[in-house]
């Protein structure tokens, strides 16, 4: 009887092995009920075979395991925070700061989203999410890393969108100044890029602000 509960059990963690996230959804096929999955999960948890990325939500660590020794854990990261609250895109500091534009490393893993404003905390750190109006859910590319599709704002999307977010505790382009931004990255696609979200989103003091700066 205990081997044949053991075996199930094995079982069961092994259709997860290869999904770089899974839910209870996923373990339907199995037939147990969501009761027993759930305490099993926690248990795995609390054992260090799986991970908890948010409720209901997990990967096993050898999967995470194998995403490091190919160095693909940065990139594993961005697609998480993608997965944690879909849609959204990658943006804002943490963009800014692997283009070069903010110098300062960012604690949190930033993100926009047209979901609800929500901040998620698991191993990885923070995840914090931003809520856009739907015209300015954009300018972001679509990239291929291993299996994962990630969603990752352009340096100008995530430009725009650091001062979008801040526009009502930013007085003025002064005030952007001081963030120590190092605008001199931006090109002219950028800068004809960021005049494009002004118009897209209407918003006399952004525009102001972002005009001003360059």
């Amino acid at each position: 009887m205990r081997n044949e509960h053991k075996n199930r059990t094995k079982f069961i963690i092994s259709l997860v092995a290869r999904l770089p996230y899974f839910s209870l959804t996923d373990l339907a096929v199995t037939g147990e009920k969501s009761s027993y999955l759930r305490i099993l999960l926690a248990r795995y948890v609390k054992s260090g075979i799986l991970m908890r990325l948010k409720k209901g939500m997990y990967v096993r660590r050898t999967y995470l395991d194998e995403v490091e020794k190919k160095q693909n854990l940065p990139a594993y990261q961005e697609f998480i925070a993608n997965m944690l609250n879909s849609p959204s895109y990658v943006s804002l500091e943490y963009v800014l700061y692997h283009e070069g534009i903010l110098t300062e490393m960012p604690v949190n893993f930033t993100s926009v989203t047209l979901n609800k404003t929500k901040k998620y905390h698991n191993e990885f750190g923070n995840f914090i999410y931003h809520s856009i109006k739907p015209e300015l859910f954009l300018g972001f590319k679509r990239l291929k890393i291993d299996e994962w599709e990630i969603l990752k704002a352009s340096r100008a999307k995530a430009l725009f969108d650091f001062i979008y977010f801040r526009k009502d505790i930013l007085p003025s382009a002064r005030a952007v100044n001081e963030l120590r931004l190092n605008l001199s990255i931006l090109n002219t696609d950028d800068k004809k890029e960021l005049r494009k979200y002004c118009t897209v989103a209407q918003n006399k003091k952004v525009k102001q602000i972002i005009f001003s700066l360059l």
